[in-house]
């Protein structure tokens, strides 16, 4: 059986695509932690940044990375709710606004990524930080 090899063209094109992809989520990210945007970006206002059709990003970030693109957003997102959460002493309803999720729903998001809790996380990571901070000082 022959096998079919991508033209270069096609093959560097849908790199450039997801690189574009990556750096608009990105973007988009660090605007909504200065609040210079209230809502959460969906594939097809990616895409119409992008002037391509959201089935043809779809497609093209599940053919060069095998994932699919909410899979990158989620991750993104993930990141930095643990950093806020780490690092901040900002309420948990409030870092949910703040990545526009109702205090429930962020939640659920982040117990089905991270299997804990935003508080359990956050009381964890600061239960470490106490005891390397006791260890150091003993």
């Amino acid at each position: 059986m022959a096998t079919y090899k991508l033209p270069q063209k096609i093959a560097a094109r849908q790199h450039e695509i997801t690189a574009e992809f990556l750096a608009i989520i990105d973007r988009h990210l660090d605007d909504l932690l200065a609040g210079r945007v209230t809502d959460m970006y969906e594939i097809r206002d990616i895409a119409g940044e992008m002037n391509i059709h959201p089935t043809h990003l779809s497609n093209t970030i599940k053919l060069t990375t095998g994932k699919a693109p909410c899979f990158f957003f989620e991750e993104k997102i993930l990141g930095i709710a643990r950093t806020l959460l780490r690092d901040t002493q900002q309420p948990i309803a409030e870092i949910a606004a703040t990545l526009t999720y109702d205090p429930s729903n962020f939640t659920k998001f982040f117990k089905r990524f991270q299997g804990v809790t935003p508080k359990q996380f956050r009381e964890e990571v600061w239960q470490k930080a106490r005891e390397k901070s006791e260890l150091l000082t003993i």
